[in-house]
């Protein structure tokens, strides 16, 4: 997958951007401050993501402007299609979103047309990080490869909400304990799924990062991931989401029932559950150093793109948030040596900083425009 070129105008402080990318390797240098990540985050939209800045909606547009706009083409193993998405001020709900001159509905529609990968900073800290960072990273990853995982785990949220709206209820001494059957049976039977599909793509994933890893550290440390589910004690082997593991899944809710009414939320479940990484047998979240932790997150997020091409044929487009400045020339070439399959664009401050560069297109950015 490849894009060719990227517009934008007045989404944020970019204006007038019209670039053709090389198909490989792509440098949006300039100072702090000046758009470029921006841009990166404008490529990322139109996967039908949400921002990784967590940016709202009304905040696409900039402060002195009236409209956002952002247009891509791209090319995939199949043929060229093109995405466009226009939001303007005093009326963001009715955002204007096209795929191929298709008018869809919400951004989110633009989900598993174009793919990429997108590394920040804060990417460095995955296994060191919130559990939250290390779910999100997992039900992007699955859904990337099965997009409608995306509605199951909609479906289970909802649940999630009515149900603790009733704990929360019960825990005051209000309401029948009994109403929460109801909501038990479709979380476990949802749950049930979302853990087997988690637990798969984690058997994927810690094959594909066990070996890069391995390979950065010329084998003289072993990293292991596991799905820490606080539901099943072992998954491996199981399918049977319909009927076993929803049965198991219920039973424990119920058995758990009196701890949730006392807390006034549900404490057990996939909302609950871990990925574990392990180097040479020690947690890296206890006992990692920084450049171990660095080197694990670095090792699951090129993982993430390997898997992507594996699955679907083709390889995402890699987005490299101003990561390389926080990594020594080490990583920076574990990095570079990785991604060299792939179309990549990469924000830096200075374009020498990519010391293992022979081809591509630079870029500079200054005031929201490129230069």
């Amino acid at each position: 997958m490849v894009i060719d070129r990227i517009t934008a105008d007045g989404y944020k402080n970019l204006e007038n951007i019209s670039i053709r990318l090389d198909p490989k390797m792509n440098i949006i240098c300039g100072e702090n401050a000046q758009g470029k990540t921006n841009l990166i985050e404008a490529v990322w939209l139109c996967s039908g993501c949400r921002s990784f800045r967590g940016t709202r909606d009304k905040d696409f547009i900039g402060f002195t402007k009236d409209a956002a706009e952002v247009g891509m083409v791209f090319t995939d193993s199949i043929r060229q299609q093109e995405i466009k998405f226009a939001v303007k001020k005093g009326a963001v709900k009715d955002k204007l979103v096209t795929l191929n001159g298709v008018k869809l509905p919400l951004l989110s529609k633009l989900f598993g047309s174009f793919r990429c990968v997108v590394f920040t900073p804060e990417d460095l800290n995955l296994t060191k990080g919130s559990p939250d960072n290390r779910r999100s990273f997992i039900d992007l990853s699955v859904a990337q490869i099965k997009p409608s995982y995306i509605s199951a785990l909609n479906k289970y949220n909802n649940i999630l909400s009515q149900r603790n709206a009733l704990l929360k209820t019960l825990s005051m001494g209000y309401g029948d304990e009994s109403s929460l059957d109801i909501w038990d049976e479709q979380l476990a039977k949802t749950g049930a799924y979302i853990s087997v599909l988690r637990y798969t793509f984690c058997i994927t994933l810690n094959n594909y990062t066990k070996q890069l890893y391995n390979y950065f550290t010329n084998g003289k440390e072993n990293l292991d991931l596991y799905y820490q589910s606080t539901i099943f004690n072992d998954l491996n082997g199981r399918t049977d989401y319909e009927n076993g593991l929803a049965e198991e899944y219920l039973t424990r809710l119920r058995d758990s029932a009196a701890n949730d009414i006392k807390a006034g939320f549900t404490t057990l479940g996939v909302h609950r559950d871990d990925l574990g990484a392990f180097i040479n047998g020690l947690s890296v979240r206890e006992f990692g150093s920084q450049g171990q932790a660095r080197s694990a997150a670095l090792s699951m997020k090129l993982a993430h793109a390997k898997i992507l091409k594996a699955e679907q044929g083709e390889y995402p487009v890699m987005l490299l948030d101003d990561v390389l400045s926080e990594l020594d020339p080490l990583r920076q070439r574990f990095v570079l040596n990785n991604i060299d399959d792939m179309q990549v664009i990469i924000t830096c401050c200075d374009s020498k900083s990519v010391t293992e560069m022979t081809d591509g297109k630079v870029f500079e950015m200054k005031n929201g425009r490129v230069e």
